[in-house]
């Protein structure tokens, strides 16, 4: 049987929610259904009991449809129009991470699958918050693309990442998650 696109964004924005990954009201998931088209959950979406109406299908041209769509939407449709190999994008701000990020410059994992999967992974500094919201849909797919990177660690932000399988944007996120666990409860 055959998983729709919406099925595999409803599981993956529950598994990432019970592991804290995702929050209530805090988080955006997509998948790009066509070149110029992607599916992203709505504004109150509430990620642990996700259904049909709690997703929004934008064309990268503004409509009136992203007026209820996340809002993160714009960062989502820079990623799919800048990197090609982008088929699934998530926005998460996972705890660890997160807090790892704030006096880090680098993530460099000490347990074994985050070492294989990332070596090494330099923490992205916006410098200002003040006008983050309007440069992250430039800055964001300029960084991935510059360091070669399928996800980006913003300090004190969160986790931006990209896939070609939804089950691999889920990983990326819950690897570098559990590597900064690790290294924060190891400095203990």
């Amino acid at each position: 049987m055959e998983e729709t696109t919406l099925d595999k964004l409803r599981r993956v924005s529950l598994s990432l929610f019970r592991q804290n990954i995702f929050g209530v009201f805090h988080g955006s998931i997509s998948a790009r259904v066509e070149l110029n088209k992607f599916i992203i959950n709505k504004k109150e979406a509430i990620f642990d009991a996700m259904d049909e109406e709690d997703f929004t299908l934008l064309h990268h041209s503004r409509d009136y449809r992203w007026k209820e769509a996340s809002l993160d939407s714009e960062i989502h449709s820079s990623i799919y129009q800048n990197i090609p190999d982008a088929k699934f994008v998530a926005y998460a701000m996972p705890t660890f991470t997160t807090a790892y990020s704030l006096d880090n410059d680098y993530i460099v994992p000490r347990d074994y699958f985050g070492k294989r999967l990332y070596p090494s992974l330099k923490i992205y500094d916006p410098k200002k918050n003040d006008d983050w919201y309007e440069r992250a849909d430039v800055e964001i797919p300029r960084a991935m693309i510059e360091r070669n990177l399928d996800i980006l660690i913003i300090r004190g932000y969160g986790v931006y990442a990209h896939a070609r399988e939804i089950n691999d944007l889920a990983k990326k996120i819950a690897i570098v998650e559990n590597s900064c666990k690790v290294l924060l409860f190891a400095a203990f």
